[in-house]
Protein backbone atom coordinates (compact mmCIF):
# COMPACT_ATOMS: atom_id res chain seq x y z
CA UNK A 1 0.00 0.00 0.00
CA UNK A 2 1.09 3.04 -1.00
CA UNK A 3 2.39 5.81 1.95
CA UNK A 4 -0.45 8.43 0.44
CA UNK A 5 -3.03 5.54 0.64
CA UNK A 6 -1.70 4.52 4.23
CA UNK A 7 -2.15 8.61 5.62
CA UNK A 8 -5.45 8.59 4.30
CA UNK A 9 -6.40 5.70 6.16
CA UNK A 10 -5.07 6.75 9.25
CA UNK A 11 -7.11 9.71 8.55
CA UNK A 12 -10.22 7.87 7.60
CA UNK A 13 -9.70 5.43 11.09
CA UNK A 14 -9.16 8.93 13.38
CA UNK A 15 -12.32 10.35 11.90
CA UNK A 16 -14.00 7.51 12.50
CA UNK A 17 -13.29 6.79 16.45
CA UNK A 18 -14.19 10.98 17.06
CA UNK A 19 -17.95 10.19 14.89
CA UNK A 20 -18.41 6.86 16.93
CA UNK A 21 -17.31 8.77 20.23
CA UNK A 22 -19.84 11.39 19.62
CA UNK A 23 -22.12 8.73 18.63
CA UNK A 24 -22.19 6.30 21.67
CA UNK A 25 -22.24 10.09 24.10
CA UNK A 26 -25.23 10.76 22.38
CA UNK A 27 -26.89 7.69 23.45
CA UNK A 28 -25.10 7.27 26.09
CA UNK A 29 -23.17 3.98 25.38
CA UNK A 30 -20.07 3.08 26.35
CA UNK A 31 -19.11 0.63 24.17
CA UNK A 32 -20.50 -0.89 20.59
CA UNK A 33 -19.69 -3.86 19.19
CA UNK A 34 -20.20 -4.83 15.38
CA UNK A 35 -20.36 -8.37 14.58
CA UNK A 36 -18.53 -9.47 10.97
CA UNK A 37 -21.48 -11.74 10.12
CA UNK A 38 -20.64 -15.27 8.75
CA UNK A 39 -21.67 -17.08 5.83
CA UNK A 40 -24.77 -20.00 5.33
CA UNK A 41 -25.06 -23.19 4.41
CA UNK A 42 -27.51 -23.82 1.21
CA UNK A 43 -30.73 -25.41 2.47
CA UNK A 44 -30.24 -29.26 3.00
CA UNK A 45 -26.18 -28.79 2.07
CA UNK A 46 -22.61 -28.55 3.64
CA UNK A 47 -21.96 -26.04 0.99
CA UNK A 48 -21.69 -22.52 1.90
CA UNK A 49 -23.45 -19.46 -0.01
CA UNK A 50 -20.87 -16.36 -1.00
CA UNK A 51 -19.80 -14.23 1.80
CA UNK A 52 -19.92 -10.26 2.27
CA UNK A 53 -18.45 -8.82 5.40
CA UNK A 54 -21.02 -6.78 6.94
CA UNK A 55 -20.48 -3.04 6.08
CA UNK A 56 -20.12 -1.19 9.23
CA UNK A 57 -17.23 -3.73 10.14
CA UNK A 58 -15.82 -3.42 6.59
CA UNK A 59 -15.90 0.83 7.40
CA UNK A 60 -13.08 -0.18 10.13
CA UNK A 61 -11.49 -2.87 8.30
CA UNK A 62 -11.06 -2.59 4.60
CA UNK A 63 -11.76 -6.82 4.19
CA UNK A 64 -14.78 -8.16 2.72
CA UNK A 65 -14.54 -12.11 3.16
CA UNK A 66 -14.08 -11.79 7.40
CA UNK A 67 -16.00 -14.10 9.02
CA UNK A 68 -16.96 -15.15 13.16
CA UNK A 69 -15.34 -11.96 13.87
CA UNK A 70 -15.99 -8.75 15.95
CA UNK A 71 -14.71 -5.51 16.70
CA UNK A 72 -15.63 -3.40 19.86
CA UNK A 73 -15.72 0.17 19.77
CA UNK A 74 -14.86 2.46 23.01
CA UNK A 75 -14.26 6.11 23.09
CA UNK A 76 -10.82 7.33 23.77
CA UNK A 77 -9.51 3.48 23.46
CA UNK A 78 -8.20 1.89 20.37
CA UNK A 79 -10.50 -0.77 18.53
CA UNK A 80 -10.63 -3.85 19.79
CA UNK A 81 -10.53 -6.43 16.82
CA UNK A 82 -11.77 -10.10 17.57
CA UNK A 83 -10.00 -11.83 14.39
CA UNK A 84 -11.67 -15.38 14.44
CA UNK A 85 -8.47 -17.94 12.96
CA UNK A 86 -9.01 -21.20 14.05
CA UNK A 87 -5.86 -23.95 13.44
CA UNK A 88 -7.32 -25.49 10.32
CA UNK A 89 -5.81 -28.01 7.24
CA UNK A 90 -9.21 -27.43 5.46
CA UNK A 91 -9.02 -23.88 4.93
CA UNK A 92 -6.51 -21.58 4.78
CA UNK A 93 -7.32 -19.28 7.80
CA UNK A 94 -7.58 -15.76 8.21
CA UNK A 95 -4.51 -13.65 8.06
CA UNK A 96 -4.48 -9.87 8.30
CA UNK A 97 -2.20 -8.58 5.72
CA UNK A 98 0.93 -7.20 6.19
CA UNK A 99 -0.02 -3.67 6.17
CA UNK A 100 0.36 -0.52 8.05
CA UNK A 101 -3.20 -0.09 9.31
CA UNK A 102 -3.08 -3.35 11.34
CA UNK A 103 -0.97 -0.98 13.76
CA UNK A 104 -3.93 0.95 14.81
CA UNK A 105 -6.17 -1.64 16.11
CA UNK A 106 -5.34 -4.05 19.07
CA UNK A 107 -5.66 -7.15 17.52
CA UNK A 108 -6.91 -10.76 19.21
CA UNK A 109 -6.47 -13.99 17.04
CA UNK A 110 -9.19 -16.10 18.20
CA UNK A 111 -9.12 -19.66 17.42
CA UNK A 112 -12.70 -20.11 18.84
CA UNK A 113 -15.55 -18.29 18.01
CA UNK A 114 -16.02 -15.97 20.91
CA UNK A 115 -17.87 -12.67 21.63
CA UNK A 116 -15.72 -9.57 23.36
CA UNK A 117 -16.87 -8.70 26.98
CA UNK A 118 -18.11 -5.26 26.97
CA UNK A 119 -17.72 -2.56 28.84
CA UNK A 120 -20.44 -0.94 30.96
CA UNK A 121 -23.55 -0.22 28.85
CA UNK A 122 -23.14 -1.44 25.44
CA UNK A 123 -24.72 -2.37 22.23
CA UNK A 124 -24.33 -5.24 19.22
CA UNK A 125 -25.06 -4.70 15.99
CA UNK A 126 -25.04 -6.59 12.53
CA UNK A 127 -26.16 -10.04 11.42
CA UNK A 128 -26.59 -11.65 15.39
CA UNK A 129 -30.31 -13.28 14.99
CA UNK A 130 -28.15 -16.42 13.51
CA UNK A 131 -25.76 -16.21 16.29
CA UNK A 132 -26.48 -19.19 19.60
CA UNK A 133 -28.83 -17.53 21.73
CA UNK A 134 -25.96 -17.81 24.64
CA UNK A 135 -23.85 -16.41 22.74
CA UNK A 136 -26.47 -13.07 22.19
CA UNK A 137 -27.18 -13.54 26.47
CA UNK A 138 -23.74 -12.92 27.61
CA UNK A 139 -23.14 -10.44 25.60
CA UNK A 140 -25.47 -8.57 27.81
CA UNK A 141 -25.95 -5.87 25.35
CA UNK A 142 -28.75 -3.92 23.42
CA UNK A 143 -28.98 -5.48 19.86
CA UNK A 144 -29.72 -4.06 16.52
CA UNK A 145 -30.53 -0.14 17.68
CA UNK A 146 -32.81 1.55 14.81
CA UNK A 147 -31.24 4.61 16.22
CA UNK A 148 -27.56 3.83 16.21
CA UNK A 149 -27.68 1.48 13.07
CA UNK A 150 -29.40 4.71 10.95
CA UNK A 151 -26.80 6.87 12.49
CA UNK A 152 -23.79 4.78 11.55
CA UNK A 153 -25.92 4.46 7.65
CA UNK A 154 -25.78 8.44 7.51
CA UNK A 155 -21.82 8.57 8.57
CA UNK A 156 -21.55 6.02 5.60
CA UNK A 157 -23.13 8.21 3.46
CA UNK A 158 -20.38 10.97 3.31
CA UNK A 159 -16.74 9.47 2.43
CA UNK A 160 -13.76 10.30 3.29
CA UNK A 161 -10.81 11.18 0.99
CA UNK A 162 -9.18 7.55 1.81
CA UNK A 163 -12.95 6.05 0.73
CA UNK A 164 -12.86 8.10 -2.44
CA UNK A 165 -9.26 6.75 -3.15
CA UNK A 166 -10.45 3.46 -2.73
CA UNK A 167 -13.18 4.02 -4.81
CA UNK A 168 -11.35 5.33 -7.68
CA UNK A 169 -8.91 2.38 -7.60
CA UNK A 170 -11.61 -0.15 -7.89
CA UNK A 171 -12.84 1.90 -10.90
CA UNK A 172 -9.16 1.85 -12.49
CA UNK A 173 -9.19 -2.06 -11.86
CA UNK A 174 -12.57 -2.56 -13.37
CA UNK A 175 -12.09 -0.54 -16.10
CA UNK A 176 -8.94 -3.25 -17.51
CA UNK A 177 -12.21 -5.77 -17.37
CA UNK A 178 -14.65 -3.22 -19.28
CA UNK A 179 -11.62 -2.92 -22.02
CA UNK A 180 -11.15 -6.88 -22.15
CA UNK A 181 -14.93 -7.13 -22.34
CA UNK A 182 -14.93 -5.33 -25.32
CA UNK A 183 -12.11 -7.14 -27.00
CA UNK A 184 -13.64 -10.03 -26.72
CA UNK A 185 -16.71 -9.08 -27.87
CA UNK A 186 -14.86 -7.87 -31.18
CA UNK A 187 -13.43 -11.41 -31.42
CA UNK A 188 -17.18 -13.23 -31.57
CA UNK A 189 -17.03 -14.33 -28.21
CA UNK A 190 -20.18 -15.60 -26.09
CA UNK A 191 -21.29 -14.14 -23.04
CA UNK A 192 -19.45 -16.81 -21.19
CA UNK A 193 -16.56 -16.25 -22.27
CA UNK A 194 -16.86 -12.10 -22.16
CA UNK A 195 -17.28 -12.56 -18.49
CA UNK A 196 -14.28 -14.80 -17.96
CA UNK A 197 -12.32 -12.20 -20.42
CA UNK A 198 -14.00 -9.91 -17.72
CA UNK A 199 -12.64 -11.62 -14.87
CA UNK A 200 -9.13 -12.17 -15.77
CA UNK A 201 -8.34 -8.30 -16.44
CA UNK A 202 -10.18 -7.05 -13.57
CA UNK A 203 -7.74 -9.81 -11.52
CA UNK A 204 -11.20 -11.27 -9.05
CA UNK A 205 -12.57 -14.17 -8.77
CA UNK A 206 -16.44 -14.79 -9.73
CA UNK A 207 -16.81 -14.71 -5.71
CA UNK A 208 -15.71 -11.77 -5.36
CA UNK A 209 -17.49 -9.53 -7.77
CA UNK A 210 -19.42 -6.55 -5.55
CA UNK A 211 -22.43 -7.60 -8.04
CA UNK A 212 -23.01 -10.60 -10.38
CA UNK A 213 -22.13 -8.99 -13.97
CA UNK A 214 -24.68 -8.60 -16.33
CA UNK A 215 -22.94 -9.84 -19.83
CA UNK A 216 -26.07 -9.50 -22.27
CA UNK A 217 -25.77 -9.80 -25.93
CA UNK A 218 -28.33 -8.69 -28.21
CA UNK A 219 -32.04 -8.61 -26.81
CA UNK A 220 -30.43 -10.09 -23.54
CA UNK A 221 -29.24 -6.69 -22.81
CA UNK A 222 -32.98 -5.61 -22.55
CA UNK A 223 -33.28 -7.58 -19.58
CA UNK A 224 -32.33 -5.12 -16.14
CA UNK A 225 -30.26 -7.88 -14.30
CA UNK A 226 -29.76 -10.52 -16.76
CA UNK A 227 -28.42 -13.09 -14.86
CA UNK A 228 -27.13 -15.75 -17.17
CA UNK A 229 -24.05 -16.35 -19.67
CA UNK A 230 -25.11 -18.13 -22.46
CA UNK A 231 -22.00 -20.44 -23.47
CA UNK A 232 -22.04 -20.39 -27.40
CA UNK A 233 -21.81 -16.83 -29.43
CA UNK A 234 -25.29 -15.56 -31.49
CA UNK A 235 -24.97 -16.22 -35.15
CA UNK A 236 -26.03 -12.36 -35.21
CA UNK A 237 -23.97 -9.57 -32.92
CA UNK A 238 -26.34 -6.61 -32.70
CA UNK A 239 -25.09 -5.23 -29.25
CA UNK A 240 -23.48 -5.48 -25.50
CA UNK A 241 -24.28 -4.46 -22.43
CA UNK A 242 -21.38 -5.31 -19.84
CA UNK A 243 -22.52 -3.98 -16.00
CA UNK A 244 -19.60 -5.34 -14.51
CA UNK A 245 -18.03 -3.84 -11.27
CA UNK A 246 -14.34 -4.52 -8.83
CA UNK A 247 -14.02 -3.84 -5.15
CA UNK A 248 -10.80 -2.46 -3.98
CA UNK A 249 -10.68 -2.80 -0.11
CA UNK A 250 -14.10 -3.99 0.15
CA UNK A 251 -15.59 -0.28 -2.25
CA UNK A 252 -17.05 -0.98 -5.07
CA UNK A 253 -17.36 0.02 -8.68
CA UNK A 254 -20.43 -0.26 -10.73
CA UNK A 255 -19.83 0.73 -14.22
CA UNK A 256 -22.07 -0.32 -17.40
CA UNK A 257 -20.97 0.67 -21.30
CA UNK A 258 -23.23 -0.57 -24.16
CA UNK A 259 -21.48 -1.24 -27.57
CA UNK A 260 -23.30 -1.59 -30.90
CA UNK A 261 -22.17 -4.96 -32.87
CA UNK A 262 -21.57 -5.56 -36.68
CA UNK A 263 -25.05 -6.47 -37.44
CA UNK A 264 -26.80 -3.49 -35.37
CA UNK A 265 -28.78 -0.74 -37.52
CA UNK A 266 -26.79 2.24 -37.91
CA UNK A 267 -29.13 4.03 -35.81
CA UNK A 268 -28.20 2.39 -32.86
CA UNK A 269 -24.97 2.89 -32.67
CA UNK A 270 -26.06 6.73 -33.39
CA UNK A 271 -28.26 6.12 -29.93
CA UNK A 272 -25.64 4.45 -28.25
CA UNK A 273 -23.48 7.70 -28.94
CA UNK A 274 -26.12 9.89 -27.82
CA UNK A 275 -26.74 8.19 -24.51
CA UNK A 276 -22.96 8.74 -23.85
CA UNK A 277 -23.55 12.02 -24.29
CA UNK A 278 -26.69 12.32 -22.24
CA UNK A 279 -24.29 10.35 -19.00
CA UNK A 280 -21.81 12.89 -19.97
CA UNK A 281 -24.66 15.85 -19.41
CA UNK A 282 -26.06 14.67 -16.15
CA UNK A 283 -22.46 13.80 -14.54
CA UNK A 284 -21.68 17.82 -14.86
CA UNK A 285 -25.20 18.24 -13.04
CA UNK A 286 -23.59 16.56 -9.81
CA UNK A 287 -22.95 19.20 -7.38
CA UNK A 288 -23.54 20.40 -3.53
CA UNK A 289 -27.49 21.39 -3.14
CA UNK A 290 -28.46 19.32 -6.51
CA UNK A 291 -31.66 17.43 -5.39
CA UNK A 292 -31.33 14.02 -7.14
CA UNK A 293 -34.68 13.55 -7.86
CA UNK A 294 -34.44 16.73 -9.95
CA UNK A 295 -31.35 15.33 -12.07
CA UNK A 296 -33.03 12.13 -12.36
CA UNK A 297 -36.19 14.00 -13.87
CA UNK A 298 -33.67 15.63 -15.97
CA UNK A 299 -32.43 12.72 -17.36
CA UNK A 300 -36.64 11.86 -18.33
CA UNK A 301 -36.66 15.53 -20.49
CA UNK A 302 -33.48 14.75 -21.93
CA UNK A 303 -34.24 11.22 -22.74
CA UNK A 304 -37.61 12.75 -24.55
CA UNK A 305 -35.31 14.83 -26.44
CA UNK A 306 -33.47 12.28 -27.78
CA UNK A 307 -36.06 9.62 -28.54
CA UNK A 308 -37.60 12.57 -30.70
CA UNK A 309 -34.19 13.52 -32.53
CA UNK A 310 -33.78 10.14 -33.44
CA UNK A 311 -37.30 9.77 -34.64
CA UNK A 312 -38.66 6.89 -32.25
CA UNK A 313 -40.73 9.52 -31.18
CA UNK A 314 -42.96 12.26 -33.01
CA UNK A 315 -44.53 14.51 -30.51
CA UNK A 316 -43.27 16.68 -27.94
CA UNK A 317 -41.12 16.35 -24.87
CA UNK A 318 -43.35 16.99 -22.89
CA UNK A 319 -45.85 14.63 -24.21
CA UNK A 320 -43.32 12.12 -24.03
CA UNK A 321 -42.50 12.71 -20.61
CA UNK A 322 -46.25 13.30 -19.10
CA UNK A 323 -47.60 10.05 -21.14
CA UNK A 324 -44.86 7.90 -19.75
CA UNK A 325 -43.16 7.18 -22.82
CA UNK A 326 -39.92 7.87 -21.48
CA UNK A 327 -40.79 5.71 -18.22
CA UNK A 328 -41.00 2.66 -20.81
CA UNK A 329 -38.09 3.33 -22.61
CA UNK A 330 -36.31 3.36 -19.26
CA UNK A 331 -38.00 2.02 -16.30
CA UNK A 332 -34.81 2.45 -13.61
CA UNK A 333 -33.70 5.34 -11.65
CA UNK A 334 -31.12 7.69 -12.50
CA UNK A 335 -28.54 6.06 -10.25
CA UNK A 336 -28.15 4.97 -6.74
CA UNK A 337 -25.40 5.94 -3.84
CA UNK A 338 -22.17 3.68 -4.15
CA UNK A 339 -19.77 2.89 -1.52
CA UNK A 340 -19.66 -0.69 0.73
CA UNK A 341 -22.75 -1.40 -0.83
CA UNK A 342 -23.24 -0.96 -4.45
CA UNK A 343 -26.72 -0.15 -3.50
CA UNK A 344 -25.45 1.52 -0.61
CA UNK A 345 -26.98 2.71 2.85
CA UNK A 346 -29.00 5.65 3.68
CA UNK A 347 -30.24 6.34 -0.31
CA UNK A 348 -34.15 6.89 0.88
CA UNK A 349 -33.76 7.75 4.33
CA UNK A 350 -33.75 11.99 5.51
CA UNK A 351 -30.40 12.72 7.63
CA UNK A 352 -32.57 12.34 10.57
CA UNK A 353 -33.13 8.21 9.33
CA UNK A 354 -37.06 9.02 8.33
CA UNK A 355 -37.66 7.35 5.47
CA UNK A 356 -37.42 9.42 2.04
CA UNK A 357 -39.61 7.30 -0.52
CA UNK A 358 -39.33 7.07 -4.29
CA UNK A 359 -41.44 9.31 -6.10
CA UNK A 360 -44.82 7.44 -7.06
CA UNK A 361 -43.86 8.02 -10.79
CA UNK A 362 -40.43 6.54 -10.09
CA UNK A 363 -40.54 3.86 -7.72
CA UNK A 364 -37.55 2.01 -8.98
CA UNK A 365 -35.01 5.34 -8.17
CA UNK A 366 -32.92 4.45 -5.12
CA UNK A 367 -31.41 7.32 -4.02
CA UNK A 368 -33.89 10.76 -2.80
CA UNK A 369 -30.79 12.79 -1.23
CA UNK A 370 -29.99 16.10 -1.92
CA UNK A 371 -26.46 16.01 -2.64
CA UNK A 372 -23.58 17.01 -0.37
CA UNK A 373 -20.15 17.56 -0.71
CA UNK A 374 -18.26 13.67 0.02
CA UNK A 375 -21.35 11.61 -1.93
CA UNK A 376 -20.48 9.33 -4.37
CA UNK A 377 -23.40 8.13 -6.77
CA UNK A 378 -23.93 6.11 -10.39
CA UNK A 379 -25.13 8.03 -12.80
CA UNK A 380 -26.44 5.77 -15.91
CA UNK A 381 -29.01 6.89 -17.89
CA UNK A 382 -30.78 4.02 -19.85
CA UNK A 383 -32.72 3.34 -23.20
CA UNK A 384 -34.05 -0.01 -23.74
CA UNK A 385 -36.41 -1.86 -26.19
CA UNK A 386 -38.43 -3.88 -23.52
CA UNK A 387 -41.68 -5.81 -25.32
CA UNK A 388 -44.26 -6.05 -22.03
CA UNK A 389 -43.39 -2.25 -21.08
CA UNK A 390 -43.88 -0.82 -24.38
CA UNK A 391 -46.14 -2.89 -25.83
CA UNK A 392 -49.04 -1.26 -23.78
CA UNK A 393 -48.31 1.82 -25.80
CA UNK A 394 -49.07 0.21 -28.96
CA UNK A 395 -53.04 0.91 -28.23
CA UNK A 396 -52.23 4.25 -27.40
CA UNK A 397 -52.58 7.38 -29.40
CA UNK A 398 -48.94 8.64 -28.63
CA UNK A 399 -46.78 9.51 -31.60
CA UNK A 400 -44.39 6.23 -31.47
CA UNK A 401 -42.30 5.30 -34.84
CA UNK A 402 -43.12 1.23 -34.34
CA UNK A 403 -41.25 0.10 -37.47
CA UNK A 404 -37.97 2.00 -35.88
CA UNK A 405 -38.82 0.41 -32.86
CA UNK A 406 -39.00 -3.00 -34.38
CA UNK A 407 -35.96 -3.24 -36.36
CA UNK A 408 -34.24 -1.80 -33.48
CA UNK A 409 -35.34 -4.94 -30.95
CA UNK A 410 -33.02 -7.05 -31.02
CA UNK A 411 -30.53 -4.76 -29.66
CA UNK A 412 -32.28 -4.95 -26.54
CA UNK A 413 -30.84 -1.43 -24.98
CA UNK A 414 -28.54 0.53 -23.76
CA UNK A 415 -27.13 1.70 -20.70
CA UNK A 416 -23.93 4.01 -19.50
CA UNK A 417 -22.80 4.10 -16.16
CA UNK A 418 -20.23 6.25 -14.63
CA UNK A 419 -19.08 6.79 -10.59
CA UNK A 420 -19.25 9.89 -9.59
CA UNK A 421 -18.01 11.93 -6.34
CA UNK A 422 -20.13 15.11 -5.10
CA UNK A 423 -16.79 17.64 -4.33
CA UNK A 424 -17.37 20.74 -2.58
CA UNK A 425 -18.01 22.64 -6.15
CA UNK A 426 -19.11 20.37 -8.22
CA UNK A 427 -18.24 16.62 -9.54
CA UNK A 428 -14.98 14.57 -9.55
CA UNK A 429 -15.96 11.73 -12.35
CA UNK A 430 -13.87 8.74 -11.06
CA UNK A 431 -14.55 6.61 -14.22
CA UNK A 432 -11.82 8.02 -17.04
Amino acid sequence: MSTTLFKLQREHLVHLQSAYATLLADHQLDSLAIYSGHASDHFADDHAASFQTYGHFMHWVGLADVQHSWLMIQPEKRPQLYLYAPADFWHLPTRLPEEPWVAEFDIHLCSDKVAPSLAGKAAIIGDIERLPASTLQSLNAECQPATIVHALDELRLLKTPYEIACLREANRLAIAGHQAAQAAFIGASGELDIQLAYLAASRQRESSVPYQNIIGLNQHAGVLHYQHYDLKAPKQRYSLLVDAGRRFRGYCADITRTYAGPDAPAAFGELVTAMHGLKDELVKGVAPGVSFVALHEQMHHHLAEILIAHELFQGTVEQAVAKGATRAFCPHGLGHSLGLQVHDVAGLRHPDGTPAPAPENHPALRLTRTLRPGMVVTIEPGLYFIDMLLEPLRNSSLPINWPLIDQLSPCGGIRIEDNVAVTESGFDNLTP
